[in-house]
């Protein structure tokens, strides 16, 4: 018999529980929700208590029901969205000896192939993500590295979603797997020796920071693999890349306010960490190598040392690495985003007022030159492949409404070679859209970029539904890139814009700076600002906009809905990081001590404690009428745990004065990245589409 719909709102049970910080005192009578084996949870989902999941089971059900009659529009949305994507797509191959790796999709795979082509132009599939799937609730593949010799492929998966990854080693010559597998990595980074003999990996620890590398040599067990390096430091978090030039690996311990690297020699197989510099506070470092810049054997490293706020570019003798002489000067307000070293050349990625740009220096001869673009406003990527010694850099381009292009281009004859157009097989015809960039006010006298994009037939009178999309945390900038998947809203009439708010790099490091710990609150008024601007430019009006953001940008949505509600007609927050505050009071949390350079440390400090208590979402519920909201998460998420949205839900479902809908989906077998597949994951975007759509269109309200 099927059960019945639920016809209202799931009601959290309320227990009493009380915790005091720097004299203060208060209640939470949903801190239940918050399993106590929650690391176990993570490797194992059966293991959530019975009453936590009753309810999340029940909060999933009613969202289910009461946006029922959204399913039609949702599957309409998936078509349209999965109608523009190259099925049987393909990367462009980049060159590593007598190979050349890439990727594809075969017709209506969800996961990625790896494969290499010969000089004959013979494909061969090293790994089959599809085939790896199979049986899988959920399974990712990432880390996936060959090594020099190309006789072996290093690659990790994950299939909890909670980001515990197992390396595999595949015999490319055997075309099956070594019988040792490591469990447990970050799985993002592997670097191989360079006869092939071993490699280095991370490893998590037991509360799922990255803080160890391990050297595993080929055919041994994993269990006797040595450890190289380890972080004492919970607030640092390790990391590990290869240089291009092949001859070093970099280990890299930092948090969000300084760093420390170590190099590790590739045809030493004993290598052990060299030091670069010792930690300071407020400076970060970065490393690669050249093994002759005039004449010498270099470390070039990009810092922000000094007063060198948005990073300049240093070169340091190999055997004498702390010691550091400019070769890129500072320059305020341009900020170095990234560089790469060839033999020939420097390549950066700057951004300067929100927009990018790539330079090229001739190591030879010290000229520059920047490769120039047309658009109001763009993204731009720019790799160097596997190669050290080559005059070809390769940079992906898009703009809101230009698909993405790959282009090879030639350092020294400065042309451009196109290798891809995104392709969009349901049709775009960029001429039908426009896309701006606007300077909204902030309540301060700053000016926050604001990327738009739009159908030229939708009418700019005020009328305009409009999704606003920000994140805001962390230095990342959301770039002003092409979507196939927000042209299902653009061409149903709405707007589509991101605001470029502080707490991100878009404006130099000053913007992330000033966007975090005590003037946190930037990043929210930054987001009311640019809503405001939309609506006074009558691109949409107040009420008739969907802010929209995940993780950090998900604590973004709690809090501009506290601030403004009026303003929102929903709230759209992925994985969102709501409850803050009782956050960053556990410093067993995986993120936690790492995080107190981002948001502050409320145990320690009371003005942290205080200035995080004032705007944590879950903390600042009122009662009072708000817009509509979904919230989403996945159980396994150890990014942002699952009981946040579920408080955060609970919370607003007791004391919210309104009636418009509070939807709390949660998938039960996926992290924080949501659904792994390439077209499962549309399910979840139309879902948050289709919400959008009703919510500002009829309006949703609770069942």
């Amino acid at each position: 018999m099927t059960k019945a719909p639920p016809k209202t709102p799931p009601k959290a049970a309320e227990k009493p529980f009380s915790q005091t910080y720097h004299g203060v005192t208060w209640e939470d009578e949903f801190a239940w929700l918050k399993a106590k084996n929650w690391q176990d949870v993570l490797r194992d989902s059966a293991t959530l208590p019975p009453e936590i999941r009753e309810h999340l089971t029940a909060e999933h059900a009613y969202a289910k029901a009461s946006l029922a009659h959204t399913e039609e529009l949702q599957k309409q949305l998936v078509a349209e969205m999965k109608g523009r994507i190259k099925e049987d797509d393909s990367s462009v191959p980049s060159r590593d000896g007598p190979y050349r790796y890439f990727s594809r999709y075969r017709t209506g795979g969800q996961h990625r192939l790896v494969c290499r082509l010969d000089d004959s132009d013979q494909e061969r599939v090293l790994l089959d993500g599809d085939q790896l799937a199979e049986g899988q609730a959920f399974f990712s593949l990432a880390g996936v590295r060959h090594s020099p010799d190309h006789d072996l492929v290093a690659w990790a998966s994950d299939i909890t979603g909670a980001e515990l990854f197992t390396i595999r080693i595949r015999d490319l010559g055997r075309g099956s797997d070594l019988e040792e597998e490591i469990k447990e990595t970050g799985g993002s980074s592997v670097v191989w020796t360079r006869d092939s003999s071993a490699f280095y990996y991370g490893r998590l620890d037991d509360n799922h920071r990255p803080s160890r590398i391990f050297r595993h040599r080929i055919g041994t067990d994993p269990a006797t693999d040595e450890l190289i390096f380890e972080e004492k430091n919970a607030a640092y978090f390790v990391s590990l890349g290869e240089m291009q030039s092949g001859a070093y690996a970099q280990i890299s311990a930092a948090d969000h306010d300084s760093a420390e690297s170590y190099v590790l020699d590739l045809e030493d197989n004993d290598a052990k960490p060299k030091l670069i510099a010792k930690r300071q506070p407020k400076v970060l470092y970065d490393v690669e190598h050249h093994p002759d810049l005039n004449g010498d054997n270099v470390f070039v490293i990009s810092t922000n040392a000094g007063d060198s706020e948005d990073f300049k570019i240093v070169t340091a003798q190999v055997d004498t690495p702390a010691e550091w002489r400019d070769l890129i000067p500072h320059r305020q307000g341009t900020y170095i985003v990234s560089f790469i070293v060839l033999q020939n050349w420097l390549i950066r990625l700057e951004r300067t007022d929100g927009l990018p740009a790539i330079v090229v220096r001739n190591l030879k001869g010290d000229d520059e030159h920047e490769i120039a673009f047309d658009e109001e406003a763009y993204s731009l990527g720019v790799g160097a492949g596997y190669e050290f010694d080559t005059d070809t850099v390769r940079f992906d381009y898009s703009s809101m409404t230009t698909p993405n292009e790959t282009y090879d281009y030639s350092l020294s004859s400065r042309e451009r070679e196109l290798r891809k157009r995104q392709e969009v097989p349901s049709g775009h015809d960029p001429k039908d859209y426009t896309t701006r960039r606007l300077l909204a006010p902030a309540v301060d006298g700053e000016t926050v970029p604001v990327s738009i994009i739009y159908r030229n037939d939708t009418p700019l009178d005020g009328t305009a539904p409009l999704l606003l999309y920000a994140y805001g945390s962390y230095g990342i900038t959301i770039p002003a890139s092409f979507s196939t998947n927000r042209l299902s809203l653009v061409d149903r009439g709405f707007v589509y814009a991101i605001a470029h708010i502080r707490g991100g790099t878009d404006k130099g490091w000053r913007w992330y700076r000033t966007g975090k710990l005590l003037e946190k609150r930037n990043t929210f008024t930054d987001f009311i600002a640019a809503a405001d601007h939309l609506v006074e430019k009558k691109f949409t009006r107040a009420g008739a906009i969907a802010a929209h953001g995940g993780s950090a940008g998900g604590l973004l949505m709690g809090a501009v809905a506290n601030m403004r509600p009026e303003l929102f007609g929903a709230i759209l927050a992925d994985v969102p990081f709501v409850d803050a505050l009782n956050t960053m009071l556990d410093d067993s949390l995986p993120l936690t001590p790492p995080e107190f350079l981002e948001w502050g440390n409320p145990i320690a400090g009371k003005d942290a404690f205080d200035y995080i208590r004032d705007y944590s979402p879950y903390d600042n519920v009122e009662a009072k009428d708000y817009p509509a909201i979904l919230a989403l998460t996945g159980l396994s998420d150890p990014r942002v745990l699952y009981w946040e949205p579920a408080k955060w839900v609970a919370k607003l479902r007791k004391h919210k004065t309104d009636n418009n809908l509070l939807a709390f989906h949660i998938n039960m077998d996926a992290g924080h990245g949501g659904a792994p597949g390439r077209f499962d994951r549309l399910n979840e975007v139309a879902l948050t589409y289709a919400f959008a759509i009703a919510a500002l269109g009829d309006g949703l309200k609770q069942a």
